[in-house]
């Protein structure tokens, strides 16, 4: 369970990432280099999703709570915006959702 959880907060990670550098790119008028790393970051994420054993719906549903709160973890520590009580609660939710998922993964 643990292995399963950080495997999903790297691949959190490179979405984020991959997101973030073309956005940086659009909106802040940061170099078009940045669209390197970019599709990189992107192309690392889809591989990692590949390394799981379940079947790629539950690995996506999964995945989505890890993504919310990496998603929230990024937005307190690189935008710099103190988190509220909701998002460390849905937070919180979605990390729940995320460890019943995989939990059921090997009685499916």
């Amino acid at each position: 369970m643990l292995k399963t959880t950080l495997l999903f907060f790297v691949t959190a990670l490179c979405e984020i990432i991959g997101c973030f550098l073309p956005w940086l790119w659009l909106k802040r008028g940061a170099t078009a280099w940045l669209l390197i790393p970019a599709g990189v970051s992107l192309a690392l994420f889809v591989w990692l999703l590949t390394l799981h054993p379940a079947a790629s719906g539950r690995v996506y549903a999964a995945y989505g709570g890890v993504y919310v709160v990496t998603a929230l973890l990024w937005l307190r520590i690189v935008d710099g915006v103190k988190l509220s009580l909701y998002d460390w609660s849905g937070a919180l939710v979605a990390l729940c959702g995320m460890l019943i998922i995989v939990a059921g993964w090997g009685r499916a």
